[in-house]
């Protein structure tokens, strides 16, 4: 049975002073439909130039990405992407940032009170409906980040891309939205490739933890398969004998791969 999503042979190059730079070497991935997949890995090994190519950003050298059988050459809906920064608009609300990609999907397939339910339910979905009229100056970074997750799922995207969504937030507004997103993939059983750089939040989020070797000419070291039950509790799997075998294996592939680095 064919992926729903397969990275495939996938190699980029970027043009330098000084040459050609390979930033990614024959990358291999499959991922199923509904799947929770991290990547993992140290600064500079292309974590983020894979997501920029799923996402059609960039076109690899060489390989491709098929997602449900159709090749992938440039951005659309079908991929949403949550970066780090939640680039909302200033100048409009919670409410009309989401409205915005709805209209850029949905105008002409439904109706302007189906596309007002539609926006008001996935304000829902992160929990926002209170701060539906603020604008972005008026929320706080945890609840700007929420609605660039809720514009994100109201395209309905194939997959969603998330790059470090939650990387400049403190820890217990991490910890919530972490929550928040596990609630929503259970929900509705979306599939997930998300960009980390914590190892307790590969563990606890994902199906999958790919890991990333060192660049240049980076490619997939390991894909460890997480097998923990769902639903998950951040203070049940603390100390979980087989969460900590899974953390264990991450801490110690990215500790022998900045060991040989540094060498």
């Amino acid at each position: 049975m064919e992926s729903y999503l397969n990275i495939d042979h996938v190699s980029i190059e970027f043009p330098t002073a000084n040459g050609p730079f390979k930033a990614l070497d024959s990358v291999n991935l499959k991922i199923d439909k509904g799947e929770f997949v991290s990547i993992i890995g140290h600064s500079g090994c292309g974590k983020s130039t894979v997501m920029n190519i799923v996402g059609g950003l960039y076109q690899a050298t060489e390989g491709g990405v098929i997602l449900q059988g159709k090749e992938v050459n440039e951005p659309g809906p079908d991929r949403a992407i949550v970066f780090q920064n939640h680039s909302l608009f200033p100048w409009l609300t919670a409410y009309e940032n989401v409205e915005i990609a709805v209209k850029s999907v949905f105008k002409g397939k439904k109706s302007k009170l189906e596309m007002k339910d539609w926006i008001e339910h996935n304000i829902e979905l992160v929990h926002m409906s209170h701060a539906k009229d603020k604008l972005p100056a008026e929320l706080s970074g945890g609840m700007k980040q929420r609605i660039g997750i809720a514009r994100a799922l109201a395209m309905e995207p194939k997959v969603l891309l998330m790059d470090e969504p939650f990387g400049a937030l403190d820890a217990l507004t991490r910890a919530h939205l972490q929550d928040s997103l596990m609630e929503i993939q259970a929900d509705l059983n979306n599939t997930v490739m998300m960009i980390t750089h914590d190892v307790d939040e590969a563990v606890l989020l994902s199906d999958k933890i790919v890991m990333m070797t060192n660049g240049p000419a980076a490619t997939i070291g390991e894909v460890l398969d997480v097998k923990l039950e769902r639903p998950r509790h951040r203070l049940q799997l603390a100390n979980d004998v087989q969460y900590n075998h899974y953390r264990s294996e991450v801490i110690h592939f990215l500790h022998e791969r900045h060991a040989r680095k540094v060498a």
